[in-house]
């Protein structure tokens, strides 16, 4: 055990033990969900069909307020709550049993379903099984783990004491579950491609490394799907989606983690006008399905996402902000030296980058697409025919936080060949250190035009739930490695179940 294991508490499984009930029985009960209970509960003044009913629910006993021959408690499953009432007439035999019950404590539970005195729907309890005795106290009080840090290493605690968590997450699974069918119903076929790749690419970032001892290889964890997905195009799906985990190794933010979820696309005789379609169809759907409207508000502001977006150039961005030209060398290097960016490296294109960053960045509110970025940044993309320095590109912003990134895909394979080979020569970390070949290949079979897509889902999900970390999007977040030890919520909680147990 712990040092988050009460002495009390593991006293109580001692004494089940010796009377031989097992703490952690192997079988559950067949229960009904509580919102399914609540729907049919009607008011005291005018009771539904469930009043009169005996009913059995399980859940987590949340806390316990004992009155002497009453205790009430309410229990918690994950659809909603409903008090609990134990009355030493109504339970028998079973009455001095009571001591083993604490809150947190994981039971099943049946009898009549009615209505207290001031109203409250209530099941008196006729039966009750522990499922499994929680040795762990919970947070005091149950308004939830205040540290925050606690609140990421123990979400399987957090999920049930702190409100509104749960809500969050079960959003997140109907976002996913939303675009998938969006995606399908406009012909997409969800595939799944490799997670292990053995040359990295799809995207600038350093990738963690592993090695497979049968094929005596390093291999890359995936930093995006990119390439595969392009492959498929090439082989004739047409119109394919995967929602993939990615691999990136760099810092910890409130709008990074080392793993995170991504949606990528790929539609055949597509461009990236029709990616920004798709974003402003999915985005307003999202919205309007998840929250009742298209408005959503995040970090105290409100945004709509009501088609259409915003549709800005990065030239025009850069020399309104940054007050120089893009592809002006001096200025941008002078500029740069004024912000005091230093990356570490002397690469023109990767600093001007920075300087957009630090100078576009925080304007763009949006919803809005920022359109053309320099082919430098953008080894994949088609170059704009009307200006060949620009490609068919765009990155979606929201509250000035990147979602997405798309363009017309580049499928002439010489010339992929060609950027491969610049990004090879830079010797950039985060860029690949070969030409992957067979990519190179696979277009000189053939790829029609193609618009691409990538939105980052974690970030999607902040905006749409009001959250103002990733970390709060992520059941488990990446952390710190820490040695397994109590921490100020727990010793909280062992002062409120002494105080607790001082009141009975």
């Amino acid at each position: 055990m712990t040092n988050l294991a009460h002495p009390d508490r593991i006293a109580k499984i001692e004494a089940m033990r010796a009377e031989g009930v097992d703490p952690y029985p192997a079988r559950g009960v067949e229960a009904t969900p509580i919102a399914d209970l609540l729907k049919d509960v009607g008011t005291a003044e005018a009771p539904g069909s469930a009043i009169g009913k005996t009913v059995t629910i399980a859940g987590r006993m949340l806390s316990l307020r004992d009155f002497g021959k009453l205790i009430f408690s309410p229990i918690l499953d994950r659809t909603g709550r409903l008090q609990i009432g134990l009355q030493k007439g109504r339970m028998g035999d079973w009455w001095p049993r009571r001591k083993w019950l604490d809150g947190g404590d994981l039971v099943g539970v049946t009898g009549e379903l009615a209505f207290t005195q001031k109203g409250e729907p209530t099941i008196w309890v006729d039966d009750i099984q522990i499922l499994s005795k929680s040795v762990a106290p919970p947070p005091e009080k149950w308004h939830g783990l205040s540290d925050v840090e606690a609140r990421y290493r123990r979400r399987y605690v957090d999920l049930w004491a702190s409100d509104g968590v749960a809500d969050v997450f079960a959003k997140r699974s109907r976002a996913l579950s939303l675009t998938r069918r969006f995606l399908e119903d406009q012909g997409y076929l969800e595939v799944e491609t490799p997670t292990l790749h053995p040359v990295m690419g799809g995207a600038a970032a350093r990738p963690f490394v592993t090695h497979h001892n049968a094929l005596d290889a390093d291999l890359f964890l995936r930093i995006a799907p990119e390439l595969y997905l392009k492959r498929l195009i090439v082989g004739g799906m047409e119109r394919v989606f995967e929602v993939s985990r990615n691999f990136r190794n760099e810092g910890l933010s409130t709008r990074h983690n080392p793993e995170f979820t991504m949606l990528e696309l790929y539609e055949a005789q597509g461009d990236y006008r029709r990616m920004i379609e798709i974003v402003e169809g999915l985005f307003e759907l999202l919205a309007s399905e998840l929250n009742g409207t298209t408005d959503i508000t995040f970090r105290g502001n409100t945004y709509s996402m009501k088609a259409p977006f915003q549709k800005l150039r990065y030239t025009d961005l850069f020399k309104e902000h940054a007050g120089v030209e893009f592809d002006d060398e001096p200025a941008v290097r002078a500029k740069a030296k004024e912000l005091k960016l230093n990356h570490g490296s002397d690469d023109y294109w990767k600093l001007m980058s920075d300087v957009f960053d630090e100078t576009v960045e925080p304007h763009l509110t949006g919803p809005v697409f920022v359109t053309h970025y320099p082919v430098q940044i953008s080894p994949l993309a088609k170059a704009d025919p009307a200006d060949p320095r620009l490609t068919e590109r765009f990155e979606i912003f929201v509250a000035s936080m990147e979602l997405g990134n798309a363009f017309s895909e580049l499928n002439d394979p010489a010339e992929q060949e060609r950027r491969f080979e610049e990004q090879v020569a830079s010797k950039d970390p985060e860029t690949p250190g070969e030409v992957d070949v067979d990519y190179v290949q696979a277009l000189e079979y053939g790829m029609p035009p193609t618009g691409g897509l990538g939105i980052g889902m974690d970030r999607l999900v902040m905006l749409l739930t009001g959250q103002d970390s990733i970390r709060d999007v992520l059941l488990f977040p990446a952390m710190r490695q820490v040695a397994a030890q109590g921490t100020g919520e727990s010793a909280e909680a062992e002062t409120a179940e002494t105080a607790a147990a001082g009141d009975a």
